[in-house]
């Protein structure tokens, strides 16, 4: 399966890239992991949310690494056995935060009706893998023990995350396949990183200029792996898993102008072809990071048409 790409980004979006290179920032690559986040959160976190819910609550949980923060997004719906959405952000496992993508969380809970639980897993090089992936796996064995609590059915827990965050999404659908714990009943993953996308066309051709580079790609592994094995980890990488059957029920969003776009595709392919059902949603005109893209100053129609897709293939599989 191999995606294509529109002849040019969507206008809005060539306007943000447009503006993006006119601040003149430095790529990641170039800065320390703590000024990268500095600069991201800039960038992404609002002063003031873009959706009221009933209920937006900071809590901490037990994490094995210590005290795991987490958020609570509910929407008010009704209904004691509500499914849960419990979300992994974004953003190369050294930058992001639940404060970066509370806007995604938000919209997310409040056109699905369902409770959003958003982790903020612990960030390499501080953190290293597997250290981010058990603290995934932690907020999902609290999430099922809350369940009650938060009105929501322990047996109806999706999980979901864009870019790093779908790849910690996957990783833990297959660690819980191979080794045990809560029932994951569907997974949302957005532009995920699964494979080697340096193999693909689409690492070539849209490694540069498309705001997530090739350059940063590699910055972003060489912080999230402290041990060079850990790179062959299926739970860090899951398409090296020989096999991927028996995973949860899967939605897949790529974008046409993004490096990831082809390992979302690979992966796709190898859940279809070991049996796993899937949705896929491709978009073709958009960059990596597109679905946080639903607020001013960038509000992308494409963006909103991604949300509504996604929620629409939760709500057929969990309703």
């Amino acid at each position: 399966m191999t995606p294509t790409r529109a002849d040019e980004p969507h206008p809005d979006v060539q306007a943000f890239l447009e503006l993006y290179n006119a601040l003149d920032t430095p790529s990641f690559d170039e800065i320390s992991a703590q000024e990268a986040r500095r600069m991201f959160a800039e960038m992404q976190v609002s002063d003031e949310p873009a959706i009221d819910l009933e209920s937006v609550e900071d809590r901490t949980i037990d994490g094995p690494h210590g005290d795991l923060p987490i958020r609570i997004y509910d929407p008010g719906t009704d209904g004691e056995d509500r499914p849960l959405l419990l979300f992994f952000h974004g953003g190369g496992w050294v930058i992001g935060s639940i404060d970066t993508h509370d806007a995604t969380c938000r919209k997310l809970a409040a056109e699905s009706g369902y409770p959003v639980v958003s982790v903020d897993y612990g960030l390499a090089p501080e953190h290293p893998f597997p250290e981010g992936l058990e603290d995934c796996y932690a907020a999902l064995e609290w999430a099922a023990a809350a369940a009650d609590e938060l009105g929501a059915d322990p047996e109806r827990i999706a999980v979901a995350g864009d870019s790093a965050g779908g790849n910690l999404a996957a990783g833990l659908s297959l660690f819980v396949r191979d080794h045990g714990g809560p029932e994951i009943a569907y997974q949302l993953l957005i532009y995920p990183s699964t494979g080697d996308a340096t193999e693909t066309a689409a690492y070539e051709k849209n490694g540069e200029g498309y705001m997530l580079t090739a350059a940063e790609m590699e910055w972003f592994r060489d912080h999230r792996f402290e041990r060079e094995i850990d790179q062959g980890n299926v739970y860090a990488m899951p398409q090296l898993a020989h096999d991927l059957s028996e995973l949860p029920p899967t939605t897949v969003l790529t974008a046409g102008f993004d490096p990831l776009r082809d390992d979302g595709a690979n992966l796709v392919e190898r859940l279809e072809d070991d049996g796993v059902p899937v949705e896929y949603h491709h978009y073709d005109d958009v960059i990596h990071g597109f679905f946080g893209m639903i607020s001013e100053p960038v509000d992308l129609d494409r963006a909103h048409e991604a949300h509504e897709a996604a929620v629409t293939d939760l709500k057929a599989a969990l309703e």
